[in-house]
């Protein structure tokens, strides 16, 4: 009888040593899920970042883009400006006033005595235009139209803003911001993710903070587009 009961002893104390793995197991593989979906959201993020940075560049009024058919077709169609250099000035010809532009300007304009007096023979800048999506964007099977999902949220798109804003100088900026909230990425995993949504939503609202993951921010506090985990 006494050995019986010791075999039952000894199988419950195993079970409680795996339900207690389990529970640590558990944790640790719910951690590292949400590790890996912020790191895959934090990557899209940035490709919108790069994107809305070249469309920035080649606007006239240096806005942002807020309107994601409009920034999807950039990623397909655009170009990018690519400046081949051959030659570098001396600081001769720098004290005598030369800058890279002018220097450039000298050689373009085909002159060639003013070249040799400027001894710009050797010095060439051209601008080769390229394809914005091959440049910009070298991961294997990137699709610009699946910038505007934000990854594994079942069909939620990333909040895109771009408007002008105004510094406490009185200066006028365009600024942009792109958020994914915890309740969009982290669907799907169970009552402990509901669970942890929630808490991360009680947090952010003690701090003020946006309960997700984000780049720039619309609002006063102008970030030059930095991500909230920057």
């Amino acid at each position: 009888m006494k050995k019986v009961i010791n075999s039952i002893l000894a199988v419950c104390v195993l079970l409680l040593l795996f339900i207690c793995w389990r529970s640590i197991q558990d944790d640790q593989d719910f951690n590292a899920e949400v590790a890996y979906r912020e790191s895959v959201v934090k990557a899209r993020l940035l490709q919108i970042r790069a994107a809305e940075e070249a469309y920035k560049a080649q606007h006239p009024d240096a806005e942002y883009c807020s309107d994601w058919n409009v920034l999807i077709g950039f990623v397909k169609d655009g170009k990018l400006p690519i400046v081949t250099k051959q030659g570098v000035l001396t600081d001769k010809q720098m004290e005598d006033g030369l800058t890279e532009a002018s220097a450039a300007a000298i050689v373009n304009s085909g002159d060639q005595a003013a070249i040799a007096a400027k001894g710009l023979e050797n010095f060439r800048r051209d601008t080769v235009w390229v394809s914005l999506k091959d440049s910009l964007y070298k991961e294997e099977g990137f699709e610009p139209d699946s910038l505007r999902y934000i990854p594994f949220a079942m069909g939620d798109t990333f909040e895109l803003i771009a408007c002008p804003n105004t510094t406490r100088s009185g200066a006028i900026i365009h600024v942009m911001e792109c958020n994914a909230p915890d309740s969009s990425f982290l669907k799907g995993l169970g009552k402990q993710g509901k669970r942890f949504i929630y808490n991360r939503q009680e947090e952010a609202d003690a701090k003020g903070a946006f309960p997700g993951l984000r780049i720039g921010d619309a609002g006063n506090n102008w970030n030059n587009n930095a991500g909230n985990w920057e």
